[in-house]
This record gives C-alpha cells, structure tokens and sequence, in this order.
C-alpha cells in the first residue's frame, strides 16, 4: 500500500510597505534568496506585493513592477507577516494596526512611530497575539534590540550610551579630520546620501532622540516616549569646538544616554566630548556603536553599520525570519515590558561634567573670581587651561568634576555676569 505523500505546507506570504532603499534591498534578499529563507523558515516566503505612493515611479530592476500597487489596505489584509519601512506616522500605524487586528504579524524599522506611539501598538499585538519586531528602527544593521531585550532579560541594564546617529557621526568626523564647518560637512553627507534634503531630523537629534526612547523603554522596562528625552542636537557646535576637542583630548560626538538610579530613569541626546582613549571616540564615518552597562555583563560594545539600504534589511529580514519561524513552529516573541514604571527625571537631574571655554580680561586674579564662584554653586573643578594673553584677553578653558546639571546650568549663568568675563564661547558636557 503506497504511503500517503503529505500536502507541502502553505507558504507565508510577505506584504511590504514602502519601496524605498530599505524596501528595495527587502525585496532583493525576499526574491533572491527564497530557497535559503524557505530552507530556514520551514515554508517558502512569497512576496504579495509591495504598496508604493507612485507605481510609475523609475525602481531599481530588482523590483517586479507586477508586484507594485497603490492599495496598501487591501495588500495588509491578504498577508501573513507586514514589513513597513514606509516611515512617519500616518498612514504607517493605521496600516500597522489594520495587520495586526488581521492577525499579522509586524516587521518595522520606524522609530518615529515607535517613539510616539509603541504602546499602542504593542497592546494591539499583545491582545491579538502577534508578533512585533523592530531590531531595524534602532542602530540598523547592529543587533541592539534583541540583545537588550532577551540576551541581558535576566541582568540589571544600568546605563546605554552610545551613537545612534550615522548621520551626524559622519558630519562630526569631517569636521575633526577635514577642518570643515557644520554647514560644509552637512552638504558633504548630502552629496553622498547620508543625510536628506532637509537634515533637521539628524541635525536637531530627533532621530537620536526617538532611538534613544526606544532603547530606555527596554532596558529599564519602563515605557519612554521621544517627547521624555532631553534633546540637543549638533547645530551649535563649531570648527573651533571640534579642534579644541582634539587639543584638549577628546572627541565631540552625538551622543544618546539612558540611564537609571535610584531616582529614577533620565534619557537625554546632546553633544559631548569623549576622551580621545574611550572606544566611542575612535567610531568614524557613518557609523554607530552603543555601549550597555550591566551589573552581571559588565560593559558590551555594538558597533557596526547604522544605516544605509542592505544594513537595515538585514535587521529587517531577521526580524521576518523569526517572526515566520513562529508561524510554522508556534511560538511568540517577546512582549512589551513596563513593569518596572520608574519616574522618568527631568533634564536637570543629569549628573554630567562640563568643559567651559571662556574670553577674560587678562588682569591678576580673574581665575580665582571664577573658581569662586564655581565653588559657590557646589561644583568643583578638574582641570584649567589657559592660552597666551593677546590684546589683553586670554581664553580659560576649565573641566569640571561631575555634578547635577542644574548646579552646572547655575554656575555657567553666574561666572556670565562676572565683569572681567568677556564671553562664553562654548559649553559642551563631558562624558564616557
């Protein structure tokens, strides 16, 4: 008696949201490499199609344009898994949330949409019993997500620092190496495709900031939105800040920080200066790198590729890969964790040092009015430089141990008024 062959199981079929870089090179590793996500998947990966603003729009030739329509709802609704890497807010969470109340599972790389509004989202994959994934929104192509949420599950995440921007990285190193200015570096990442049109988003640390709320929201399970973060970004900083920088040790870089004490979570995004010694300093070009800090881990350093088109879909497709193991095999990934709910600090409540570079009259005893006054507001200083008098002015350049940042704030506003100071030409924190 012939045995029974038994019927080949139902492939899973994939709609993508957005044809952009990241959703070209999406849908490049989904047709090029079916056999090998089929063969690790359990079931062939069908791509459904891909829903697009404008179908007559010039693509790369990788794209089937059969596969190219302007109904992203009615594509959403016949799929198994959702992949957005359309961006924004609108329509992205609608569609998102239409998947999800479908009974798909949701791959995205939009941390702007996470940021405002995960929790939404994450209740509606909770209720649903879905899949959520999002290693892509943070860092690309580094794992940063996963780690922080399943690998260090059972450790106490104490602080994430890092540079999460590639953008603004790769602006800060022509300006060190190149001798540019902002504006000239920021037309250079133009020119090459590391910043758009408009670089308010990188420039002004929006995106840091949303990747930075992210983060927190993991490791301290407490949910944070890019309306908590702190957010300063590298619009102020000068050629003359970034050489000073190099002669006093450091490097200037946009930096994300989350942290928790006993207090309660602060999470904040600014420029800083990194000494020259510390990994974070050496990160050049486009890239990033995320240090966590952990009781039983100790320091563990992410570095690699943070943007760009085949980076991002890497994360993007691991992100499909397990979330189609789990509908073959069963199973769920993990969920939102806010147990925790620690009050989120506000700004002032950062403890950080400061390098302060000021003009004074060059007249005896000037530094010791400073560093009275400096004392008096509870802060004390590490170390003073001072460069040569000219037309009777000389530049001081004082670091400061750490302390709050409102007593900083308070010191910076109170050695202003002194009158043999002439002007504050930069003030940048100190950290790493």
């Amino acid at each position: 008696m012939p045995v029974p062959v038994p019927e080949p199981a139902r492939g899973l079929r994939v709609a993508l949201l957005g044809c952009g870089v990241v959703g070209t090179e999406v849908a490049r590793v989904l047709l090029e490499q079916r056999e090998d996500l089929a063969a690790r998947v359990g079931v062939p990966l069908e791509l459904a199609g891909i829903a697009v603003r404008d179908v007559e729009q010039p693509r790369d030739p990788v794209v089937p344009r059969e596969l190219l329509t302007r109904d992203a709802a009615g594509l959403v609704d016949g799929a198994d898994i959702v992949v957005e890497v359309m961006g924004g807010l609108e329509p992205a969470r609608g569609l998102l949330l239409r998947a999800i109340e479908g009974g798909a599972a949701v791959v995205t790389a939009n941390k702007a949409l996470l940021a405002a509004d995960g929790p939404t989202l994450y209740k509606a994959a909770d209720t649903a019993g879905v899949d959520i994934y999002y290693e892509a929104a943070v860092a690309g192509a580094i794992p940063i997500v996963r780690p922080v949420r399943e690998s260090l599950a059972g450790d106490h995440v104490r602080r994430v620092l890092g540079i999460v921007n590639g953008t603004t990285n790769y602006v800060l190193d022509q300006m060190a190496t190149g001798g540019l200015d902002l504006a000239e570096a920021v037309a250079q990442a133009q020119e090459l495709g590391y910043a758009e049109a408009d670089p308010t988003a990188d420039v002004d640390g929006y995106d840091a900031a949303a990747k930075a709320a992210i983060l927190a929201s993991l490791a301290f399970h407490t949910r944070v939105s890019a309306d908590d973060v702190a957010r300063e970004g590298i619009r102020g900083i000068t050629s003359d800040d970034v050489a000073w920088a190099a002669r006093t040790g450091h490097a200037v870089k946009l930096l994300a920080i989350a942290e928790q004490t006993g207090e309660g979570v602060a999470v904040r995004v600014h420029p800083a200066l990194v000494p020259a010694d510390h990994p974070l300093a050496g990160v050049k070009g486009a890239f990033n790198a995320i240090f966590v800090e952990a009781d039983g881990a100790g320091p563990l350093m992410f570095y690699g590729q943070g943007a760009g088109g085949r980076p991002t879909a890497s994360a993007v497709m691991g992100d499909v890969v397990s979330a189609a193991r789990h509908r073959v095999l069963g199973g769920k990934g993990p969920q939102e964790s806010t147990y925790a709910a620690r009050p989120l600090l506000p700004p002032d409540a950062a403890v950080t040092r400061y390098q302060v570079r000021l003009l004074v009259a060059d007249l005896p005893g000037v530094l010791a009015q400073v560093a009275g006054v400096v004392g008096d507001h509870g802060v004390s200083i590490d170390t003073v430089r001072q460069t040569e008098p000219t037309e009777g002015t000389a530049e001081l350049v004082l670091t400061t141990h750490a302390a709050r940042e409102a007593s900083l704030a308070a010191t910076i506003a109170a050695v202003r008024t002194l009158d043999p100071v002439r002007e504050i030409t930069s003030v940048l924190r100190v950290e790493g």
